[in-house]
């Protein structure tokens, strides 16, 4: 009976063992092995059996990209003291390298950030840290990854979160950025009444110049009018001559037309009016004619009685 029990038992603690000794390493993870306390080999995801009592798992590292949050108060050039919060992103990329290459990774990790942060800022004034994120961002990502190559760790980014100034400074910054505000509303006020001004002069000047454009183009048709009707009417005129002329129209209707117009020249204007020679003669041998006949005479005949002759007393001379 005493030998089936320590059977038993044996064979429980050999069920155990092997037990133990089965190893399933889970995915994006794994597993650095020591044999007698000396690195053996690095398992992957998978199943794996390990010699108990010889071989034994020294760190289980996970290779996802883990997040290191370090805030820490930082002095600037010009001696103000902020607080800053920085956002490391990183992976294991060597899991031998983690696991040998310091005694805790992640803590010298953050402490080299705070370090490397200080150093930078220390360097800047206020002003420019507020407005150099991604000048800080670019040299601690490239410090801290290089400096993590011996731990196995590959530094992919670094954010600032947070910058964090005084509330004195804080107050300060807020008057200035209202005043800053405050004067681009009046620049832009200004520039808008100036431009406003600028287009409605443009604008009277167009329409100064289109009325002047207006006024000449009606004076030249008006002109262009005059001149056509005054051409129409000469050569009305002449039509009429040269058809009177075909017609075999005598010396009289042509005096008479001179006439007509003469008395059209003469019509109601202060003009002086130049009788052609012809004309006079015309109006000579109108007069000689009508002396010689006595045609045309409206000389009134005089009616006056004739004067008594008074004869005078001799005696009363």
């Amino acid at each position: 009976m005493g030998f089936i029990i320590i059977g038993v038992a044996a064979a429980l603690i050999v069920l155990f063992l092997l037990l133990r000794c089965i190893v399933i390493v889970p995915q994006a993870s794994e597993f650095v092995l020591e044999f007698l306390g000396k690195y053996k080999t690095t398992w992957g995801a998978g199943l794996h059996i390990k010699i108990p009592f010889l071989e034994r798992i020294a760190k289980k590292v996970t290779l996802k990209e883990q997040v290191l949050d370090s805030p820490q108060p930082v002095i600037t050039k010009d001696n103000v003291t902020m607080q800053i919060d920085t956002v490391v992103y990183f992976r294991v990329y060597d899991s031998k390298l983690y696991t040998y290459g310091a005694v805790n990774p992640i803590g010298a990790l953050g402490n080299l950030t705070a370090t490397t942060l200080r150093n930078i800022v220390g360097e800047l004034e206020l002003d420019g840290t507020l407005t150099s994120r991604d000048t800080i961002n670019g040299k601690m990502t490239s410090i801290l990854d290089e400096a993590t190559d011996q731990w196995g760790i590959k530094v992919s980014r670094v954010e600032l979160k947070n910058i964090i100034p005084p509330q004195e400074i804080q107050s300060a910054m807020e008057k200035q950025m209202k005043a800053e505000r405050d004067r681009r509303e009046t620049l832009l006020q200004a520039e808008g009444h100036k431009a406003a001004a600028i287009t409605r002069a443009e604008g009277d000047k167009q329409a100064m110049v289109l009325a002047a454009e207006g006024e000449r183009d009606a004076r030249i048709a008006r002109a262009e009018g005059e001149a056509q009707a005054i051409l129409l009417a000469k050569k009305a005129e002449a039509e009429g001559i040269e058809l009177l002329k075909k017609a075999g129209a005598d010396e009289s209707v042509l005096e008479l037309k001179r006439y007509e117009a003469l008395v059209k020249l003469s019509d109601g204007k202060a003009a002086k009016v130049i009788i052609p020679t012809d004309a006079v003669a015309a109006v000579s041998r109108n007069v000689l004619f009508s002396e010689s006949t006595g045609l045309g005479n409206s000389t009134s005949p005089d009616t006056t009685p004739p004067k008594k002759t008074v004869k005078l007393d001799p005696c009363c001379d």
